[in-house]
């Protein structure tokens, strides 16, 4: 099979940081046509991609097969849409929609065209979750009973002029980041049964919300899901508790800052962490207490292009189908219905 011919919508952060420098290495994948709208940023670094000035420009393009939607999220429904109705095979980032109704309608369309829509669900593939995905699947916690993630970020001011910022539609942090740590509770234990969660904005003038702690419910589990942006002191990025032992884990996977730095992903030792950011493992192994570091797995985001190559080639569903990533959408909207009304709400 060819190279799959490949559009990227925009060329900000996202697609000059998580998108272009895999699709560039990747055998199976040709960056095609970048969206930049009056720049040439794009040019620099890849020479050879046709540079769009619309992103209907780049639709019209015959050739691209697939389109990467990484725009700011309230274009996420209608960019979508549009490059299904365009016949073109979508990766749209997160959040997927702020609905559930605008979700069904673009998956819906997806499979009336026989095309492939997929979420940007990158995180998957942080260090820290792969390992903890592989504990969690060799028991050595026991039945887990306590799973807490959270995100410290310290921004104690408003960025100016950026949409981030502004109370249009539900751009603040739960959409955002709330999207990634949802989708891996929903990964590692499946749907809830109930959300309780208090969303708050605690910066001073600030229009989104900079907060939350949503409680995930689940028979005997307890989900802790929590961030903001006035953290400015390090607390575990996760600690789980099981019947047998626990795990505990600082630092964050080390791919996006490495990515920021312009360091490509072709680098050996990718994704490989410092030790000092090992988790540390308590827990009985065949009898014996043991407590001790555990060597975290390397994360790889290239392995979710690895994934939507195998989907497209074979008319399978990838990993990160829009269908099953859909839940994370009716679990955030029902967090702020949940934190609005003061109540448990039922999934």
């Amino acid at each position: 099979m060819k190279p799959i011919q490949t559009g990227i919508a925009s060329y900000g952060m996202s697609g000059s940081v998580f998108h272009a420098p895999f699709l560039s290495i990747h055998p199976s994948f040709e960056i095609n046509t970048i969206v930049e709208r009056s720049k040439n940023n794009a040019s620099t670094r890849y020479p050879s991609v046709f540079i769009a000035r619309s992103y209907e420009e780049m639709l019209e393009r015959n050739e691209i097969q697939l389109v990467i939607v990484n725009t700011p999220d309230v274009t996420h429904y209608e960019f979508s849409r549009m490059a299904l109705m365009a016949g073109k095979h979508v990766v749209v980032e997160k959040p997927f929609v702020f609905d559930v109704n605008e979700g069904e309608n673009l998956i819906a369309l997806a499979r009336e065209r026989n095309l492939m829509l997929a979420v940007y669900q990158n995180r998957r593939w942080d260090g820290d979750f792969l390992t903890i995905r592989k504990l969690l699947d060799a028991q050595l916690l026991g039945r887990v009973v306590e799973f807490h993630s959270s995100y410290q970020r310290f921004r104690n001011y408003i960025q100016p002029d950026t949409w981030k910022e502004r109370s249009s539609h539900r751009v603040g942090m739960t959409y955002n980041l709330g999207s990634h740590m949802i989708d891996q509770a929903v990964r590692l234990f499946g749907l809830p049964q109930s959300v309780y969660a208090d969303i708050d904005i605690l910066r001073e003038k600030g229009a989104v919300d900079d907060y939350y702690n949503i409680s995930l419910r689940y028979p005997g589990l307890k989900v802790s899901l929590r961030a903001g942006y006035l953290m400015r002191e390090e607390t575990p990025r996760y600690y789980i508790h099981g019947n047998s032992g626990s795990f505990v884990k600082y630092g964050i996977d080390p791919q996006e800052e490495l990515l920021k730095k312009g360091a490509t992903p072709a680098t050996p030792g990718w994704g490989e962490e410092p030790e000092a950011n090992w988790g540390v493992l308590n827990t009985e192994i065949s009898g014996l207490h043991f407590r001790g570091k555990i060597e975290t797995i390397p994360g790889n985001y290239g392995c979710f292009y690895d994934d939507i190559y195998r989907a497209i080639s074979t008319g399978t569903p990838p990993e990160t189908d829009a269908a099953a990533v859909l839940p994370v959408i009716r679990i955030i909207e029902a967090a702020f219905q949940s934190s609005a009304e003061g109540r448990t709400i039922s999934i």
